[in-house]
């Protein structure tokens, strides 16, 4: 069929963006631009319990996706990872409907699979070939593999103490891996002046309009797991806020659809105290998401100073009333050990960081025992060795 059924528009001043051409993001408002798909008309068309029957994996919501013809997906695998009850941590916390989404079973060990399958799979059928971007690690890692096996060049730049298993990631892709002093966002300004000397398309979080669009997936397969009926509470571990907003969007599709009530969960932000930007600006009422300053955390996907979805981060925050939490990176230690001891899972250290997140909600009387909670797992320990 054709695909022509979506428009990129600025969600702050509503200007539309050609989706048949590359686009970046609203200039004018500095802002993220997103896909608007023609919902009505699916709603007539697009059957959620056919798509339920579908071979399993992230492109069985193909209509939902901004890939116009099929045969132009790039992918590894990526999606429908398990959502697992916590039975041992649960009880512990006398929490009956405790659930971690664990995302470490993706392709190259991570949620930015989802994203980087979908932004390189468009970004290849609009003829973009050779890609740049800035990158706490993870990122960088799953763009150098979709580039590769689309047989496209990817330049990555990312700070020098990123964790080893993830730089030799990335240069055993056959990427071109260059290693920065200092962090992510200096490593983005160095990324964006090669990509402006070279002509290299980047995807940076939200400087294009499709990684959130992988991410989004995440929302569909929880509301799908829970019989269509989303869960009280989800705990996401926020650098970029790609996941986040991504999640946000769906549940607004999925009602659009018909597939889901209004109800929607209260979405949590969780950071390092050692790099807690968006928890700041939630705290004190900002509309915008100040600079962090020496940013520092074992959590490498949580140091990330700068927030370039800021408002619409906090948006999400704000309209689901949810909240934004910040833990220590000894927490995080201690809930990484309990998720591997108890439950089996080695999370990574940004995928331990919502259980302590859990535990300080519980403790104020934030979150309740009885309500349906989601953590989310975002990639796996082992490339934190």
């Amino acid at each position: 069929m054709t695909r022509e059924t979506y428009t990129l528009i600025c969600p702050e001043c509503g200007a539309h963006f050609d989706p048949t051409q590359p686009q970046s993001y609203c200039r004018s408002c500095n802002s993220p631009i997103l896909a608007k798909y023609d919902l009505t008309a699916f709603s007539r068309s697009l059957d959620r319990d056919e798509i339920s029957a579908r071979p399993r994996g992230m492109w069985r919501w193909r209509e939902l996706l901004p890939v116009q013809n099929h045969s132009n997906v790039i992918t590894l695998g990526e999606g429908d990872t398990p959502l697992l009850r916590l039975e041992k941590i649960g009880s512990n916390l006398r929490c009956s409907n405790l659930f971690v989404k664990d995302e470490a079973l993706n392709p190259t060990g991570t949620f930015k699979a989802r994203g980087m399958a979908t932004a390189v799979s468009r970004a290849v059928e609009l003829g973009i070939r050779e890609f740049v971007i800035p990158t706490a690690g993870n990122a960088g890692g799953a763009l150098a593999f979709y580039a590769g096996r689309a047989g496209c060049k990817a330049h990555v730049y990312m700070p020098s103490d990123t964790p080893v298993p993830i730089q030799t990631e990335v240069k055993m892709s056959g990427a071109d891996l260059h290693l920065i002093d200092g962090l992510i966002s200096d490593a983005a300004r160095i990324a964006a002046a090669a990509a402006a000397e070279h002509g290299w398309f980047d995807v940076s979080t939200f400087k294009e309009p499709y990684r959130v669009e992988g991410k989004k997936i995440m929302g569909y397969e929880i509301a799908e797991s829970m019989e269509w009926k989303l869960p009280d509470v989800i705990i996401y571990p926020t650098g970029g806020g790609t996941g986040l907003v991504g999640m946000w969007k769906a549940f607004d599709e999925m009602e659009a659809l018909g597939w889901i009530d209004s109800r929607r969960p209260r979405m949590v932000t969780v950071q390092s105290n050692g790099c807690a930007p968006v928890v700041r600006a939630f705290q004190h009422r900002a509309e915008r998401v100040e600079f962090w300053q020496n940013a520092s955390t074992i959590a490498a996907g949580l140091r990330v100073p700068a927030v370039f979805a800021d408002r619409l981060v906090l948006r999400c925050l704000r309209q689901s009333s949810g909240t934004a939490i910040s833990v220590t990176d000894e927490e995080i230690l201690t809930s990484q050990r309990e998720l591997a001891a108890m439950e089996g899972i080695w999370a990574a250290p940004e995928g331990a960081a919502p259980l302590a997140a859990l535990k300080y909600l519980l403790k104020i009387g934030w979150c309740h025992s009885d309500e349906k909670i989601v953590l989310f797992n975002t990639g796996s320990g082992l490339k934190y060795i």
